[in-house]
């Protein structure tokens, strides 16, 4: 059975940007080029997009694109690429890409669950990363939260064997659901050594925000997932 053919259309976020800066305008349209992708209707070939093969990374909804960044510039012998769906945050990573001299990370704007099933290849990326994402407080909105079995689903399909999920969120009862959700997908095996949450990884930098939060006694839960091996029949398939 295929799991994505009847993903959810429920977006897991609204329009509500604010007007762009200069600066964000000008690294949309003239340094598009050199750091966007435009995902249409088939899958891209991201060898082609950056003009080499390396193991091939995702943020979805970088935000400030803080985190992107600095994993771009640590590991320089991957590739990066961010879904974002808020203009102002695409433009704003593009520029701090370009003042850095980043060449290894690439943005893409629009809904992550449509540009994932659309544009990407299937096993075609070594990690995803998901920190932060809208955690939609009250239980009406709850079905808008991204993470849910069928996306689960997709993500596993999107990675390579082993290949891993990291999730990261400041909201104790996101974190919950994150937890079950991945724990009873059977693509999916938790690395906590307790099954449930892991240290916050290296990598992933403390925003300003975090900090703050830590200083207030608010906690922040990580989770790590890697997809499971796949055994002789299914790679036959």
């Amino acid at each position: 059975m295929d799991q994505n053919k009847h993903l959810r259309t429920v977006r897991s976020f609204v329009r509500r940007e604010g007007r762009l800066t200069v600066g964000q305008e000008y690294a949309l349209t003239e340094l598009w080029p050199d750091y966007g992708v435009d995902c249409k209707t088939e899958a891209l070939d991201f060898s082609g997009v950056f003009g080499r093969d390396a193991p091939l990374n995702l943020e979805i909804g970088f935000g400030s694109g803080d985190a992107l960044l600095a994993m771009a510039q640590e590991r320089t012998q991957e590739n990066f690429i961010g879904i974002e769906a808020y203009r102002p945050g695409a433009g704003r990573l593009i520029s701090q890409l370009h003042e850095n001299g980043v060449k290894n990370a690439k943005v893409i704007v629009g809904d992550a669950v449509t540009i994932l099933k659309t544009c990407f290849p299937d096993a075609c990326l070594s990690n995803v990363y998901l920190f932060f994402p809208d955690p939609w407080h009250k239980k009406r909105h709850h079905k808008r939260r991204i993470v849910q079995s069928e996306f689960a689903y997709l993500v596993a399909s999107k990675l390579v064997s082993p290949g891993r999920f990291y999730m990261a969120t400041d909201w104790q009862p996101y974190a919950e659901h994150m937890l079950k959700i991945l724990s009873n997908t059977k693509s999916f095996n938790n690395l906590s050594e307790s099954n449930s949450f892991t240290p916050r990884p290296d990598f992933r930098p403390q925003t300003k925000f975090e900090r703050r939060g830590l200083k207030l006694g608010h906690g922040v839960w990580d989770l790590c997932f890697e997809k499971c091996a796949l055994t002789s029949a299914e790679s036959n398939r």
